[in-house]
């Protein structure tokens, strides 16, 4: 037996409760190796960057699943040895990278060399059974990537609430908005006619049915159309209140519409895309907790959906995330590799960086600098925040920092260098100066307005901001459908280059934590506010139209 993944101590929040019971039934999924892992990030970058002769030309499923499939001697040995020790494993990924099985707990305790227990969770009471360490026969080395859920330490899906990783927090006391009234100034409430005001966005309707804006739902966050429809009528009059998005449902996802159930987090998302991106196709992908994974559940499967899809949405946004040390480096590894496979498609995948400046997704106790999961990962877009509109500023909330998993990529390492000669000695040994810094870009994240079960209320967080930049990458792509041009796709290459000068430099404020002042904005790329703020019109151009 080979030991495979270990972790050295009990994740903060947790305590152990004992050996699980032998009988016990576990959910467990296999991450196989995949043929060419290295040649697919290859390749993404080739057709993302804009001086490539190969930018734009977007892969195909098949193309993809050359890169993704594992070779057949791995398939063969792993189920080879599962049917050996009485298990029927399911495919649970389009390119068969991902399978899946169910197990006693006292046969993964022999199989795995493992020592499976159950954990409470100090806050919520909630037990979860993991292990600390695992093992896999030599045999298997090099056609096993990990077993899961194994020793990650995100046991449990987040819950709403204003301590939550990436939801937004309810302003307090919420604001009701007398309708059809105007705010009196974007400061105090940002609405959709603010964003255009702000960065230019046109009210104009999209005209492309084949363009899609893909929103993802988790934790039985529902988006209510009802809240919708008064969103709309308050605050875009100039659009049909009979708007709506297409609803798209996995793992025993659902969406009741009972008003009292309506998902903050869903109302915000669902409102502000249908609000912005004007006319384009919306859809809603209600995630449910079909399996026992904790946080891969959600984030693995919907990417695995959409995978599988002959034509995904062109951009996806998700304002969920976590901070980085909560899971194991090759779970984080194989979920950025995930990304890598539909941004090779031509998705724009799209999260919120996190709300606790450099502490973390949520602000936190800490004496070194936390980066959030899945910012880190350098195949896809963090957005961070901003606040005010005269003159823009970094919310102070905004997570960004460097990755402990994941290093510079190649399209970051000269304004990421700049950065870091501008920063010269501050916070030196609280950060990992040779990490993926994030996120990339930002947008507005504070006082949003929204309907939420029937009332006005005010939200802030990168929550916000997510939402507000892919709406406006989804406008872009339906300008480009129309003129005949590919897709934006995977955005960071284009934003670090052709990209960067359409971008409004936001060049105050920080983000403090860990009692620091956290990072300080400057002029160029930020660990707070990324490369800047979207400009519609110096986009229109960077884009060739």
């Amino acid at each position: 037996m080979h030991l495979h993944e270990r972790r050295d101590d009990v994740p903060d929040g947790f305590t152990s409760k004992g050996p699980a019971p032998g009988d016990q039934t576990l959910q467990l999924r296999i991450a196989l190796v995949q043929n060419d892992i290295e040649g697919l990030q290859n390749k993404l970058l080739d057709v993302s960057t804009p001086s490539s002769a190969q930018y734009g030309q977007w892969l195909s499923k098949e193309e993809v699943g050359a890169f993704m499939t594992p070779k057949p001697e791995t398939t063969t040995v792993v189920n080879e040895w599962l049917s050996a020790n009485g298990l029927n494993p399911t495919v649970l990924s389009p390119f068969g990278d991902w399978i899946g099985f169910q197990m006693t707990v006292s046969h993964a305790n022999e199989l795995f060399d493992a020592d499976f227990t159950t954990f409470v969770h100090d806050a919520s009471g909630q037990n979860a059974i993991r292990t600390m360490a695992y093992s896999i026969p030599t045999s298997l080395k090099g056609h096993v990537e990990l077993v899961h859920p194994t020793i990650t330490s995100t046991f449990f899906p987040q819950v709403p609430g204003p301590n939550d990783v990436g939801l937004p927090i309810i302003s307090t006391p919420a604001k009701v908005i007398v309708p059809d009234v105007a705010p009196a100034s974007c400061d105090t409430a940002m609405t959709p006619t603010c964003l255009q005001q702000l960065y230019g966005i046109p009210a104009t309707v999209a005209t492309q049915p084949s363009n899609k804006l893909a929103v993802s739902g988790f934790i039985s966050q529902f988006a209510n159309q009802a809240d919708l429809t008064s969103f709309l009528q308050t605050f875009r009059p100039d659009l049909p209140s009979t708007n709506t998005f297409t609803l798209q449902t996995i793992d025993g996802g659902t969406n009741t519409q009972v008003l009292g159930r309506a998902g903050i987090e869903a109302d915000l998302d669902i409102q502000y895309t249908i609000g912005v991106a004007s006319g384009v196709p919306n859809f809603f992908i209600s995630v449910g907790n079909k399996f026992q994974d904790g946080a891969l559940q959600g984030f693995l499967d919907i990417i695995n959906f959409l995978s599988g899809e002959s034509a995904p949405p062109q951009v996806l946004t998700t304002s969920y995330g976590q901070n980085e040390n909560t899971i194991s480096l090759a779970l984080a590894n194989s979920l950025c590799n995930a990304y890598a496979a539909l941004g090779a498609r031509g998705v724009s995948i799209l999260f919120a960086s996190g709300d606790g400046g450099v502490s973390g997704s949520q602000s936190a106790t800490c004496t070194t600098f936390v980066p959030t999961f899945p910012s880190g990962c350098p195949f896809m877009t963090s957005v961070g925040a901003t606040q005010n509109v005269n003159p823009e500023t970094s919310a102070s909330f905004s997570s960004g920092g460097f990755s402990n998993y994941f290093g510079t990529p190649s399209y970051q390492t000269a304004a990421k260098s700049a950065y870091l000669s501008t920063l010269g000695s501050t916070n030196a040994g609280k950060f990992n100066t040779s990490g993926r810094g994030f996120p990339d870009v930002a947008a507005a994240g504070v006082n949003f307005e929204i309907m939420w079960k029937g009332s006005a209320v005010l939200v802030d967080g990168t929550s916000c901001s997510s939402p507000t930049f892919a709406s406006i990458v989804s406008l872009l792509n339906d300008r480009l459908i129309a003129a005949g041009k590919p897709v934006l796709g995977f955005l960071n290459p284009f934003l670090y280059s052709t990209g960067a000068s359409a971008l409004n430099d936001i060049t105050t404020g920080s983000n403090p934590g860990c009692s620091t002042n956290g990072f300080p904005a400057t002029t160029g790329w930020d660990p707070v506010t990324g490369l800047g703020t979207p400009n519609w019109t110096k986009l229109l151009t960077a884009v060739g139209l």
